[in-house]
């Protein structure tokens, strides 16, 4: 694995510059949405207010997942480039794409609308600087032949944290590739969402439906993958990720019977 990517006396972190890829790509696809929704907004403004936020809400929501180790010493984990949370990176983006929304005058549900294929890219391509890094973002030991060992990880599989370890397997244990997995989930949400905004468009149906499939479709990902996670279970047996997948799912769900049943008037601008 490579955590950090040296170019001369350059240093790169390899995980900060998938992220960085991821939202280039995602301005791409924002800015492709607007065009076919003539809406004129400033998608690199967007694009990097929205990330930068998704990024902050993410890495904070992970260290309040556990509180009291974040508050004994915050100021070296607030500053890591380790851990990050699916959910607070959909709280995160949400608060900045609202309030962009408003700057921007256009119909909130619009403007999540928009956002939802370049979030689902985005958010693929980030999890690729996971498998790269090999941030520990991986999955339980597995005999499949695509499995992956992380050795020289930032958290390696046959470290005290690893895979390996936990599930006392061989220490030259291969693990589910899980960034894999929801990298090719991402994909797939990507073009289901680009297609339906496509669809939605032509039947000039209300905003917002494109986004409860997104908050849906990006909820069941993250619960799967989570199966063969390592990560500790809290809620009834369901890890952390998995408990906001489900509140995910549900909000989608609640959303789209708002806008199947809301005049379209009041939805669109």
């Amino acid at each position: 694995m490579y955590p950090f990517i040296h170019i001369g006396p350059l240093t790169l972190g390899s995980y900060g510059l998938m992220v960085a890829i991821g939202l280039i790509c995602a301005f791409f696809i924002l800015r492709a949405d607007f065009a076919r929704r003539a809406v004129p907004a400033d998608s690199e403004a967007i694009i990097g207010i929205a990330g930068l936020a998704g990024l902050a809400g993410s890495r904070l929501y992970h260290l309040l997942e556990s509180p009291a180790e974040f508050f004994a010493d915050p100021w070296p984990q607030l500053f890591s480039t380790m851990g990050f949370a699916f959910a607070g990176a959909i709280i995160g983006g949400f608060v900045a794409l609202v309030l962009l929304a408003k700057r921007f005058r256009m119909p909130v549900l619009l403007m999540l609308d928009a956002a939802s294929p370049a979030a689902a890219m985005g958010y693929g391509i980030g999890r690729i600087g996971c498998l790269i890094s090999g941030d520990g973002d991986y999955g339980k030991p597995t005999t499949l032949p695509w499995g992956m060992a992380f050795p020289n990880g930032i958290e390696p599989t046959t470290g005290p944290l690893g895979s390996c370890v936990r599930w006392g397997a061989p220490m030259d244990c291969r693990v589910h590739p899980t960034p894999i997995y929801e990298f090719l989930a991402a994909i797939l949400i990507t073009w289901i969402l680009w297609r339906l905004g496509a669809r939605l468009l032509k039947t000039r149906a209300p905003n917002g439906i494109v986004f409860a499939a997104y908050l849906a479709l990006t909820g069941i990902a993250r619960f799967l993958v989570e199966i063969i996670r390592i990560n500790p279970r809290s809620f009834y047996g369901l890890t952390n990720a998995q408990a906001a997948s489900v509140v995910s799912v549900l909000a989608g769900m609640a959303l789209f019977a708002y806008c199947r049943k809301a005049p379209r008037q009041q939805i669109r601008a």
